[in-house]
C-alpha cells in the first residue's frame, strides 16, 4: 500500500486546490492521520504563511509544526541548482517527506502552482520528486475557455509526461464548461484508454470568482470600512467615472466598483444601490489615487447601518483596473464557503471510493536510488557503528571520512600516520574535526604487542611466528582486519589504494566465513534510474561451479532482503527455459536446481538471458509462466568474466551508481573497494559495511 499521493498540475490556475482540499476530506474520512506537505513553496514575505499550507492545516486541524510541512522556497531551489547542487534538493525534500511518513498514516504531497517562468523546470522537478518519493500522482489540467480537443491533447500530453517516470493514478480536468463535461470525459476516456481514472469537473463560478481580500493583496490597499466582510466574492467590476445617474445603470450582483477617492457622489450612491431592493448588491469599492474622502464623507459613511469593504490604493483608476483584472483566484483559510464548495464539488464529481480503493492496494515498482541511499543511510544512524579504513591518508578517503562525520552516521578510524594524514588535511583544505576521528598508526597502538600474539597464536599452525606476526601486524589491512576480530571496530572497508588480494587475504585467514558458508562471493548494488538490481558475482570468484554458484546465489538474495529489496533472483545464461545446450548453460541449470532444494520458498528462474530478466515484455515471451521474468531484482552471473563486464557496461552506458563489491560470507564485514573508486564510492560502502555489522 503507498503511503501517499503527488497531486500535480503542468499549467497555472489549473485549480489544484480544489483536489487538494477534496482529497484531503476524503484521506480523513478513511484514516486517522493523514499529514500534508507542501516540497517547493512560492516565495514568501518575512513572517508570511504558505497560503496552500495554511488553509489546510487551518481547516482540517492538523497539528503539523509549519516548518516541517515544506523543504524549499522557489528561489531557495534555484540558488541550489544553480550551484549544480540539485541532488541536494531532493535529498532534502526526501528527508522531511520521511518524516512526516513516519508520524502520519498517509501524506498527501501537493506539486509545484507553475505561476512563474521556468515552468521547464518545475515539470522536471514534480516528476524528480514524486519519482524519488515512489508516490502515485493525480495529474489536475484545466478547461476554462479551452476547446474540448485543445483539453485533450494538453491531458494526452500531461499524461505522457509523467507516465514515463511515474505511476499516474488519476487525471482531473478541472474547471470546464458544464455543457461540456459529459462529451470531454468520453473523448478523454477514448484517448487514454487505459486503467487509468479520468475525472471532469465543471467550472463553479463561486470558485472563480477571486475575493475582496484577494484584491486587498494585490494593491496593497488600505482598508477604510468593511474589515469583516473581505471574503466578499468578486463577479465582475466597472469604474465608475461618469455621472452617478448614469452609472447606477451599470451595477451588476456581487460587482466591485471602481472609482477615484474623490467622487464621493459614486462612493455614496453604489453603497445607497447596495442597501436598495431596487439594485443589485455589491462586493466593495475601491478608491484609486491615494485619495480619501473628506471627513464629512468619512463620517456620514461610518454612520450607515450597513457597510460593504471599502479600500484605498495608491495607483490610479486604469493601472488599478489592469491589476484586477489579472488576479486569479485563490481559496484562503478564512474562506469557509469557497473551501465547503471546493470539498463539495469534488466529493459530486469524482468516484471517491473507487479512488480511495486504488490508493489502498497501489503498490510502487519504483525505487530509485535516491530513495535506496536515504534508507541506507537512516538504518545506519539508528545503530553506530565503527569502521575502520586503512587507507587514511587518501584524499578520496579523507574526503568521504569528512561527510561520514558531518553526517554523524558512523565512528571512524583512520590507519596511518597520524602528521602525514593531518597534513594532508590540511594541504587538502577538507573540513575534518579531528576530534571527531580516531587516527592510529599500527606499531605505535597500545594494542600492537597484543594483535602481535593473537595472530601468532593463530596461525602458528601454518608455521607463522613472531617476527612473522610483527611484520604482519605492521601492515595496515592486516592491523584494521584484527581491530574487527578483537572487537575493536565493527567492520573495515579497504581498496582505494589496495588490491582485492590485500584487503582480503587477513579476513580469510582469521575473520573466516560463516557457519554454513564455504564460499566468500560478493555483489554490486547497481542504482538504475527506477529500480535497485543486485549483480552478483562481479568481482572474486572467477569460475564457480554449480554449488558454488547456487552458494552465490542464496547468498545474494539474503544481501538483497537485508537492504529492503525483494530477491527475485535471475540465473544468468546464453538461453532461456529449456532450450540451450551445453557445458556453461548446464552448470546454470544444476545450479538453479540446487537453489531450489537447499532454498525452496525462494523465488528464482535459470537458466534465463539477461533480457528476459529484467525486460517484462521479452521475459513473459520467453517465460510466460515465471514469477522472475522480467522482474528480477537478484542477478547471477555464470562468471567473472561475465559478471564484471556486465556491471562496468551497465554503469557507463546507463549512467547508474554501482555501490561495491560488497562481500558476503565472512563472520565480520570487510568490503572491497575498486582502486578507481569515488569519494561517493567510500560513503556508500561505509554505509553498507555499517549496516552488516548491524546485521552480525
Amino acid at each position: 500500500m503507498s503511503k501517499g499521493i503527488y497531486v500535480a498540475t503542468i499549467e497555472p490556475n489549473s485549480g489544484k486546490s480544489v483536489v487538494v482540499l477534496g482529497l484531503m476530506r476524503m484521506l480523513l474520512g478513511k484514516t486517522a492521520k493523514v499529514g500534508y506537505f507542501r516540497p517547493i513553496i512560492e516565495d514568501l514575505d518575512a513572517g508570511e504563511m504558505d497560503n496552500h499550507i495554511s488553509t489546510v492545516l487551518s481547516h482540517f486541524e492538523i497539528d503539523i509544526n509549519y516548518k516541517k510541512t515544506y523543504a524549499f522556497t522557489r528561489n531557495e531551489v534555484l540558488d541550489l541548482y544553480n550551484q549544480g547542487k540539485s541532488g541536494e534538493v531532493l535529498d532534502e525534500i526526501i528527508k522531511k517527506y520521511k518524516h512526516l511518513e513516519t508520524h502520519f498514516d498517509f501524506v498527501l504531497v501537493e506539486g509545484t502552482d507553475f505561476s512563474h517562468e521556468n515552468s521547464s523546470i518545475e515539470l522536471d522537478l514534480n516528476i524528480l520528486i514524486s519519482k524519488n518519493l515512489s508516490l502515485p500522482v493525480i495529474i489536475v489540467m484545466q478547461g476554462d475557455k479551452k476547446e474540448n480537443k485543445e483539453i485533450v491533447d494538453s491531458v494526452q500530453l500531461a499524461y505522457d509526461t509523467f507516465r514515463s517516470s511515474v505511476d499516474v493514478l488519476s487525471i482531473m480536468t478541472n474547471k470546464v464548461d458544464s455543457n461540456e463535461v459529459s462529451t470531454l470525459k468520453e473523448l478523454l476516456q477514448k484517448r487514454i484508454h487505459i486503467d487509468t481514472d479520468i475525472t471532469v469537473i465543471p467550472k463553479i463560478n463561486n470558485l472563480a470568482s477571486p475575493t475582496v481580500k484577494e484584491v486587498v493583496k494585490s494593491l496593497d490597499g488600505k482598508v477604510l470600512f468593511g474589515k469583516d466582510m473581505l471574503n466578499n466574492l468578486i463577479d465582475s467590476f466597472s469604474v465608475g467615472a461618469m455621472q452617478l445617474r448614469n452609472y447606477l445603470t451599470h451595477l451588476k450582483e456581487n460587482a466591485l466598483v471602481i472609482t477615484p477617492g474623490d467622487r464621493a457622489d459614486i462612493i455614496l450612491g453604489a453603497l445607497q444601490a447596495n442597501i436598495s431592493k431596487n439594485y443589485p448588491k455589491i462586493s466593495g469599492i475601491i478608491l484609486t489615487g491615494g485619495l480619501i474622502p473628506e471627513a464629512p464623507i468619512l463620517k456620514l459613511i461610518e454612520g450607515l447601518s450597513s457597510v460593504v469593504p471599502i479600500i484605498s490604493v495608491k495607483d490610479g483608476t486604469y493601472l488599478v483596473t489592469n491589476k484586477i483584472g489579472g488576479i486569479k483566484s485563490k481559496i484562503y483559510a478564512e474562506n469557509d464557503e469557497k473551501i465547503t464548495t471546493s470539498i463539495s464539488t469534488f466529493e459530486k464529481h469524482v468516484d471517491t471510493d473507487k479512488l480511495a480503493e486504488k490508493l489502498i492496494t497501489f503498490e510502487s515498482g519504483i525505487f530509485t536510488p535516491r530513495m535506496f541511499q536515504y534508507n541506507l543511510l537512516q538504518r545506519a544512524l539508528k545503530n553506530k557503528k565503527h569502521i575502520v579504513l586503512p587507507e587514511g591518508s587518501d584524499e578520496r578517503v579523507l574526503e568521504a571520512t569528512a561527510r561520514l562525520i558531518n553526517a554523524q552516521v558512523v565512528e571512524l578510524t583512520l590507519i596511518g600516520d597520524e602528521d602525514l594524514i593531518k597534513e594532508r588535511i590540511e594541504k587538502l583544505d577538507i573540513s575534518l574535526d579531528l576530534n571527531a576521528i580516531n587516527i592510529v598508526s599500527p606499531t605505535k597502538s597500545p594494542y600492537f604487542d597484543d594483535y602481535v600474539n593473537t595472530f601468532y597464536e593463530l596461525r602458528k599452525h601454518k608455521n607463522v611466528n613472531l617476527e612473522m606476526a610483527r611484520d604482519a601486524m605492521a601492515d595496515v589491512s592486516y592491523f584494521g582486519t584484527m581491530m574487527i576480530y578483537k572487537g575493536h571496530a565493527d567492520g573495515m572497508v579497504s581498496g582505494a589504494v589496495h588490491t582485492t588480494q590485500h584487503t582480503l587475504r587477513p579476513a580469510l585467514q582469521f575473520i573466516k566465513t560463516k557457519p554454513g558458508v564455504n564460499i566468500v562471493s560478493s555483489i554490486f548494488f547497481m542504482c538504475l534510474e527506477d529500480r535497485i538490481s543486485v549483480f552478483g558475482d562481479c568481482a572474486i570468484n572467477p569460475n564457480p561451479n554449480a554449488k558454488e554458484l547456487a552458494e552465490i546465489a542464496i547468498s545474494s538474495a539474503q544481501t538483497a532482503k537485508d537492504f529492503g529489496i525483494e530477491p527475485k533472483v535471475a540465473m544468468l545464461s546464453y538461453s532461456s527455459g529449456a532450450s540451450g545446450k551445453g557445458a556453461d548453460v548446464e552448470k546454470v541449470r544444476e545450479a538453479t536446481e540446487i537453489v531450489k532444494i537447499e532454498a525452496p520458498t525462494l523465488k528464482i528462474e535459470g537458466p534465463i538471458q539477461y533480457d528476459a530478466a529484467v525486460d517484462m515484455r521479452i521475459g513473459q515471451t520467453k517465460l510466460p509462466d515465471s514469477e522472475v521474468a522480467g522482474r528480477a531484482s537478484v542477478l547471477i552471473f555464470p562468471d567473472l568474466n561475465t559478471g564484471n563486464n556486465t556491471y562496468k557496461a551497465v554503469q557507463r552506458e546507463t549512467g547508474a551508481l554501482a555501490i561495491g563489491p560488497v562481500l558476503q560470507g565472512l563472520n565480520k564485514p570487510v568490503n572491497d573497494l575498486s582502486r578507481g573508486c569515488t569519494v561517493d564510492d567510500i560513503y556508500s560502502t561505509v554505509i553498507i559495511t555499517a549496516i552488516q555489522a548491524q546485521e552480525n
